[in-house]
């Protein structure tokens, strides 16, 4: 007979070990952004002994440490699962290019480090539509604790929490002043706090370092929780399947190197792959829509057609102008500035290389009658109009001094889809982002780059600004305006929703507590499970969602 969930500790097996098959009490799939702090979490009590998957290996590679290096990492194989998008009819017919994290830390390993919540009514909105204590007021707590601000403690930041938020006013590049006054001169207020992202106006974004390097969930949550004998970690482990005795989860296969494991889990399973991946794992553990399942021949445990839809990214692009003072592009584009900035940053720890691209931003109203802003800005003392092959040109900007204001949408309304392609887990799923499928997205991105344009207009940064070099002044027409943004538009790798959470099982895939409905012992717990998308960056919200779903899954298992 099974033992009961942690009444009965041991340290677990050796992996491989071929007397019995491995036991736990937790099995959590995915050691990302959210699934760090749910192993953190279930094992700190001493309690519980748990498994940890990843299909990944380690981040301790100079260009995920180093924080602007994220643009080494953006096509590399060892640290990135390289998707691709289906080419899509709303980006021009182009296949937009989705980097998700392969390796410890998720794509928190890998993003841009802003760490921004997204507004108010974004959770009120959830708790509305029947999920119970995922409103504002419920995450708060929850937000304040899991970071240590580096701004102060206050109603809204936290102190004392493992995730390090910096705050870099004090050195931000000088041109980030010039955007905030021209930001000003167009109306918006300034915003001494961007993190809580309920403010209309514009500030310098928090982001996730630490002593210049990167503040990824596996530096702030996973490394601390290795020193624990009841947390086994096990990298290049793709979860193949979710093993079940009729609609009870007793565990996961998964392959590392050539073999193939087993390991069981006495309390529950727990996915936590994200937004790709997650969906990817239930469909080929027979959860999901019977249509496909079956044409696959994949034995259906539960029928649920809403895995892998209710897909919701952020769209975004940039407009460049070249500039007549010295922006960035001097300093990171010759082999004398990068030894420079390499310098300072190996010996000091600080400079342009340990802060993101990002370092100003704000929110806007396409539209005085919306009651709330509608769309994300971001300010980059740099220009990449010229592109390197094969690296996304953060370290290589244009050769003429320049700067970029970039934005993306808060609430799209177009909804995509993630399903597996075949029954084999190695092959990548089929992604349907659907960009721009529908009229309210087209036509507030159309006002949003015309207001793009109306900040550079304004003295601060017109005073020091050539000429628009992307897409070009002469382009004016709104048909114009619309065929450039489908063109060159993309994801700002935000995917939510694809497990999403509510009440009723035929409109999503779980139910507030996170468990998967219509079976037993199995949960998700990431950025897929969003019942709709933040306006704003998503990790800080993921990383929220791993704190709050291991104290559900403790509560329901003392």
């Amino acid at each position: 007979m099974t033992p009961a969930c942690g009444r009965r500790y041991s340290p677990p097996p050796e992996i491989g070990a071929q007397t019995h098959m491995q036991e736990f009490d937790f099995i959590v799939v995915g050691a990302g952004s959210a699934g760090c702090v749910v192993a953190e979490r279930l094992t700190a009590n001493g309690r519980y002994s748990v498994l940890l998957l990843e299909a990944g290996g380690t981040d301790r590679r100079f260009y995920v440490q180093m924080p602007l290096g994220y643009g080494k990492t953006f096509f590399d194989p060892r640290v990135n699962w390289k998707y691709r998008a289906e080419p899509d009819p709303g980006l021009a017919g182009n296949a937009d290019w989705w980097p998700r994290g392969k390796l410890l830390g998720g794509s928190s390993s890998i993003n841009a480090m802003v760490w921004i919540r997204g507004q108010r009514e974004d959770y009120d909105g959830w708790r509305a539509a029947g999920n119970v204590g995922w409103g504002y007021d419920d995450l708060l707590p929850v937000f304040r604790a899991i970071e240590h601000n580096q701004a102060g403690v206050s109603d809204s930041r936290g102190n004392g929490g493992p995730m390090h938020v910096s705050d870099i006013r004090p050195f931000v590049h000088p041109l980030v002043h010039r955007y905030l006054q021209a930001a000003q001169q167009a109306g918006l207020p300034l915003c001494d706090e961007l993190s809580c992202g309920d403010t209309e106006g514009a500030g310098v974004y928090q982001i996730t370092t630490h002593a210049g390097r990167r503040m990824s969930a596996a530096r702030a949550f996973l490394y601390p929780a290795l020193r624990r004998r009841n947390l086994k970690l096990v990298t290049g482990a793709l979860a193949t399947r979710i093993l079940f005795e009729g609609k009870r989860a007793t565990g996961v296969e998964y392959k590392a190197g050539s073999r193939t494991h087993s390991a069981r889990a006495r309390c529950e399973v727990i996915v936590s792959g994200g937004s790709v991946n997650s969906p990817q794992l239930l469909e080929l553990s027979g959860i999901g829509s019977p249509e496909l399942l079956g044409g696959l021949g994949i034995p259906v445990v539960q029928a649920n057609p809403q895995v892998g839809e209710n897909l919701a990214d952020h769209l975004g692009l940039n407009y460049s102008w070249k500039a007549k003072v010295p922006t960035l592009n001097q300093m990171l584009r010759p082999w004398w500035g990068k030894l420079s900035a390499g310098s300072r940053y190996l010996l000091l720890r600080n400079g342009p290389l340990s802060m993101s691209m990002n370092q100003g931003g704000g929110f806007f109203r396409t539209d005085p009658a919306q009651v709330r802003p509608n769309m994300q800005l971001y300010f980059q003392a740099f220009s990449t109009v010229i592109p390197k092959p094969g690296e996304r040109p953060i370290l290589t900007p244009d050769p003429w001094p320049g700067y970029s204001i970039g934005l993306s949408n808060c609430r799209p309304t177009s909804r995509g889809s993630i399903h597996i392609r075949t029954a084999d887990p190695e092959d990548a799923p089929r992604i349907v982002a659907n960009a721009y499928s529908t009229d309210a997205d087209v036509s507030e991105m159309l006002a949003a780059v015309k207001y793009l344009r109306r900040i550079a207009s304004m003295p601060a940064l017109a005073d020091i600004t050539v000429e628009e070099v992307l897409p070009g002044a002469g382009l004016t027409s709104d048909d114009d305006l619309v065929t450039d943004f489908r063109r060159r538009s993309g994801t700002v790798y935000h995917p939510v929703s694809t497990c999403r959470m509510g009440p009723d099982a035929a409109t999503s895939v779980v139910d507030p507590r996170l468990k998967v409905h219509g079976v037993e012992r199995l949960r998700v717990i990431d950025a897929s499970v969003f019942p709709t998308i933040i306006s704003s960056n998503t990790n800080a919200t993921a990383v929220a969602t791993g704190a709050k779903g291991a104290a559900m899954v403790l509560e329901d298992n003392l």
